[in-house]
């Protein structure tokens, strides 16, 4: 297993603002530098469906492991919720182009979000994640999460779930999984990449 469940299961739900947890060290240490040699390469900022990009062996069984039964038991354990037979999508983000981290709680379509960072160090104050407890205020959170290689958090998705970070401009390299309310959500966002995609290529300088 690449990924430390037990480690899931010992860290605690925060209930304010809204349901989160946070995890350090979630995926096996001695995975990393096989991790970080296998991420995608990602031209752009935004974010990449995992089904329009090619990565290495070992980063295809971490995605095998995210979509698994195990972390969805977890997760459901953790949360409180059932999440059986709800759809996952998973997208990749390799860059920040000073644009992202604004304050946002997710569409409606997302259930449960798991955000986890493969940056094998991260010595900015910008860039990193805030978990936090209105709209208005990046400087009112309730924790703020740097985006090392496998540190995750995930949340409920809500009303109240507003999270963002100050801005960045770089690398910053993060996977994505979310339990989505129906499959047409995942359909729908592959086929708006893959429509961009087309769109960026015939013409690189719009």
């Amino acid at each position: 297993m690449l990924l430390d469940l037990e480690r899931l299961r010992a860290s605690p739900l925060c209930r304010d603002p809204f349901d989160f947890v946070i995890v350090d060290n979630f995926v096996r240490a001695e995975q990393l530098p096989a991790l970080a040699a296998d991420f995608p390469t990602l031209h752009g900022h935004g974010s990449y469906p995992l089904a329009t990009v090619a990565c290495g062996k070992t980063f295809a069984e971490l995605m095998v492991e995210l979509e698994g039964d195990g972390l969805r038991r977890a997760i459901e354990e953790k949360f409180d919720l059932d999440l059986a037979g709800r759809p996952t999508l998973i997208t990749l983000r390799g860059y920040s182009d000073g644009k992202d981290g604004r304050i946002h709680t997710d569409s409606t379509t997302k259930i449960v979000t798991l955000l986890l960072y493969m940056n094998p160090v991260w010595s900015e104050e910008t860039g990193r994640l805030r978990l936090l407890r209105g709209p208005a205020d990046l400087a009112d959170y309730a924790a703020e999460v740097p985006p090392l290689a496998g540190t995750m958090v995930a949340f409920r998705r809500g009303d109240a779930s507003f999270h963002g970070h100050r801005p960045y401009v770089g690398e910053r390299r993060s996977v994505q999984l979310n339990w989505v309310t129906d499959p047409r959500v995942v359909r729908r966002e592959i086929g708006r990449h893959r429509w961009s995609a087309r769109i960026k290529a015939l013409n690189p300088f719009g």
